[in-house]
C-alpha cells in the first residue's frame, strides 16, 4: 500500500511543509508506514480516522497532553463527525505544539488506512484540510487502479 501512496505523500509534504504519513490499523494502534511509529488511536488524527471507520476500540482515559479527549461520549460524537465529514483533527492531543489532520484512504469503498499531515499549530487549518483530502483521494484512486503490466526485457 505504501508504494502507490508515495507520490501523494511527497506532494502533501511539499504543499504543507508538514510531515505526511500513511497509517494502518495494527494491534490497537495506528502504524505509520513511513516512520514505523505506532500512534494511539484516540489522540491522533490518523488514529481517529481508523476508529471512525471501525478499526479498533478507543483507549479512553489515557491522557497524553491536557488536550487529549478521554471521555467516551465526546469521543463517540467526534468519531461520528469524522464519518460525516471525512476529516479528523488532533490539536495538541498527542504532542504539545502539533496539529494533525487526516482523511480516510479507501480501496473498493472500504477504508483501509488514513493519510495524515502533522505540522505546527500555527499552520492554516483550511489549507491543510484541502491538501489532506486531495492526498487521500489520490491514494484511493491509485489503490483502485488496475495493476500495471510488468515490463519485459
Amino acid at each position: 500500500m505504501q508504494h502507490p501512496a508515495l507520490p501523494a505523500l511527497r506532494a502533501l509534504t511539499a504543499r504543507t511543509g508538514g510531515h505526511a504519513d500513511l497509517a494502518v490499523p495494527a494491534a490497537g494502534t495506528a502504524l505509520c508506514l513511513v516512520t514505523g511509529e505506532r500512534l494511539p488511536l484516540h489522540a491522533t488524527a490518523a488514529g481517529k480516522v481508523l476508529l471512525a471507520y471501525g478499526h479498533g476500540l478507543p483507549a479512553t482515559g489515557v491522557r497524553h497532553t491536557p488536550y487529549t479527549l478521554t471521555a467516551p461520549g465526546p469521543l463517540r460524537a467526534q468519531l461520528a463527525r469524522i464519518r460525516e465529514g471525512g476529516l479528523a483533527e488532533a490539536h495538541e492531543e498527542y504532542r504539545l505544539g502539533e496539529l494533525s489532520l487526516a482523511a480516510p484512504v479507501s480501496r473498493a469503498g472500504i477504508t483501509l488506512a488514513a493519510v495524515a499531515v502533522t505540522t505546527g499549530t500555527a499552520a492554516p487549518r483550511d489549507r491543510l484540510a484541502a491538501a489532506v483530502r486531495e492526498a487521500a483521494a489520490a491514494i484511493s484512486r491509485a489503490l483502485d487502479a488496475p495493476p500495471r503490466a510488468s515490463a519485459r526485457p
